[in-house]
């Protein structure tokens, strides 16, 4: 198989991505990294060439600040763009990028293709837990920032089916993300989204969960419409620095006694960053198109690529694409 890799997207592009890449192809001997973009950039990070790495050549970049839609469409011989495309075609069986979000969506949903039968393809990521091993599936994260009650119950289909495929979940749990957990909670959307789930009997729907519930993993899957997903992950985005740049500054600033107890907590500090930092976890599926498309953060460093890259590998492992398909034909 092969996963292509856009070398030039992201805010440490194309070194990270290159490094991070590399690492991959060591590990994974059976699949193909393809590296696209400026060709002698690539080569100056890429220290060595094992035989299952690739590069295509690329004259073109998507920037951070460019227009997603009028960049996917005008810049053709991107890295992003010729990577999408040739998922397409099939050359490519999965693509990961660190690039701009909205051009990735855009390439995602209007080049590699929806899912017939889905509507709206949605951004999906992996949390964990902070008080259990356990992880959970939340989305949509931003790709849908206006939703109806029929894409919340698509994401919940979509969630149901990964969590089943890529965390072994039996008849894993979805919950709506509300403002309260009685059934009549929230803004006409979450009421209208509470009774399709209701009745919709291919999913195990346990009713409405509170955004302070979050991290307990109340539910294995968490559904909510794209701007609310947003804005939630981007809090706890800040939240989790927040607390680490506190708890530092503190220590910093303390008496030589708590300087003292800092050096004696410096292990279990990096541990608690540990187990916030979403990101080892893998990046944030655009799920409901016809091939893996995954988005990694815009700081992503190697070691992020290389979970991504490994993220992508382990959905091509299963069926979990054309199983979808087959359901979405189906109740089309």
């Amino acid at each position: 198989m092969k996963i292509a890799v856009d070398a030039m997207g992201g805010d440490n592009a194309p070194k990270a991505v290159v490094e991070g890449a590399l690492r991959a192809a060591k590990e994974l001997k059976d699949t193909t990294i393809v590296l696209y973009g400026d060709q002698e950039q690539i080569k100056s990070f890429l220290l060595e060439t094992p035989k299952n790495i690739e590069i295509i050549h690329t004259s073109e970049k998507i920037h951070g600040d460019d227009d997603p839609v009028r960049a996917v469409r005008r810049k053709k011989d991107s890295s992003m763009v010729r990577a999408a495309r040739d998922t397409k075609e099939g050359a490519i069986d999965a693509l990961v990028s660190a690039g701009n979000t909205g051009a990735l969506l855009a390439a995602g949903t209007l080049i590699v293709g929806r899912i017939r039968g889905i509507d709206r393809p949605a951004l999906m990521t992996t949390f964990p837990s902070l008080y259990s091993d356990d992880t959970f599936l939340f989305m949509d994260l931003g790709a849908n920032a206006d939703c109806k009650p029929i894409n919340l119950e698509q994401f919940a289909v979509l969630g149901s089916y990964y969590s089943k495929t890529m965390h072994q979940k039996n008849n894993p749990t979805v919950g709506l993300l509300n403002n309260g957990t009685e059934d009549n909670k929230g803004n006409d959307l979450a009421k209208k989204s509470f009774d399709l789930l209701k009745g919709n009997e291919s999913i195990n729907f346990i009713g409405n969960v509170e955004a302070k519930e979050l991290l307990k993993a109340p539910a294995n899957v968490i559904i909510t419409d794209g701007f609310t997903g947003n804005a939630v992950l981007k809090t706890l985005e800040g939240t989790a620095k927040g607390v680490i740049d506190v708890i530092k500054s503190t220590i910093k600033q303390g008496s030589l006694k708590t300087k003292l107890g800092g050096l004696m907590i410096k292990d279990d500090l990096s541990s608690i960053k540990d187990v916030m930092d979403y990101s080892k976890l893998g990046g944030a599926i655009l799920f409901g198109v016809k091939a893996p498309v995954i988005k990694t953060h815009g700081s992503a460093n190697s070691e992020a690529i290389y979970h991504t890259i490994k993220q992508a590998k382990d959905i091509l492992n299963t069926d979990v694409i054309a199983d979808l398909t087959k359901y979405f034909e189906k109740i089309k």
